[in-house]
């Protein structure tokens, strides 16, 4: 009788145990949780906001300009076709822009200039970096050493030499362009530039970036070289019955 007792109990036991087991892996919070507090919370969402703002301002754009388009075609095609190709160069960076923003000056370091050391190169990570940062801050527009920068510049390495869609940057100190969407965006990007990461990067590597403070009007060079359009074709004309 004492055996057949021990063992409805550790039967009992053992059910129990994986009862609360089970219960305990259904209550318990999960392993990842935001630890963000409710300021940095607000900051997330105001960022949120803006992009959904910034999205419908583009959509009333494009439709604004899709009824001018129709009305303008109406009375006269041609100039409707031409201003709609300067539009197109225009977002596309082929074309001279001027507006706010701010020079960074790429520079060999004051201790490399004391110790008469010369930097010969910058690597093209670096560059890399420093781009997705001024996107990442909302920059517009920008020209690394005289090359407009487009949707699809490459920053390389080639024999040695850092290459932007395949022009040398030859010498050092170099200057990058950037232009915001105003004044105020120009501001908050010096700021942030200040307590840059990428920043802090160039110095490892012997090199400084000097930022200027934010300019009303700046100009970027168009992209010169030729974009080649790849599985792109010309759509065929339908006939009335397809």
């Amino acid at each position: 009788m004492d055996n057949k007792l021990k063992i409805s109990f550790t039967v009992i036991t053992v059910i129990i145990g994986f009862m609360i087991a089970i219960q305990f892996q259904t209550v318990k919070e999960p392993v990842v949780r935001d630890t963000r507090d409710i300021w940095e919370l607000r900051e997330a969402l105001l960022k949120e906001k803006e992009v959904n703002s910034n999205l419908l301002s583009e959509t009333r754009s494009v439709e604004a300009k899709l009824e001018q388009y129709k009305t303008e075609q109406q009375s006269s095609p041609e100039q409707a076709l031409k201003q709609t190709l300067e539009e197109l160069k225009t977002e596309m960076g082929l074309t001279e822009k001027t507006g706010p923003g701010l020079i960074l000056t790429i520079e060999p370091s004051m201790e490399e200039i004391l110790l008469g050391e010369k930097v010969q190169n910058v690597s093209p990570e670096l560059l890399e970096r420093l781009v997705n940062e001024l996107n990442q801050y909302d920059a517009v527009d920008i020209a690394i050493d005289g090359h407009r920068l487009i949707n699809t510049s490459v920053i390389r390495d080639i024999n040695g030499e850092t290459k932007v869609d395949g022009n040398s940057i030859k010498k050092i100190p170099f200057e990058v362009m950037v232009l915001t969407k105003d004044v105020n965006a120009a501001k908050d990007l010096y700021n942030r530039m200040q307590v840059s990461r990428s920043v802090e990067d160039f110095f490892i590597d012997n090199l400084r970036v000097s930022i200027s403070k934010p300019l009303e009007k700046l100009t970027v060079p168009e992209y010169k070289d030729t974009i080649r359009i790849r599985f792109m074709e010309p759509v065929k004309e339908r006939g009335g019955n397809e």
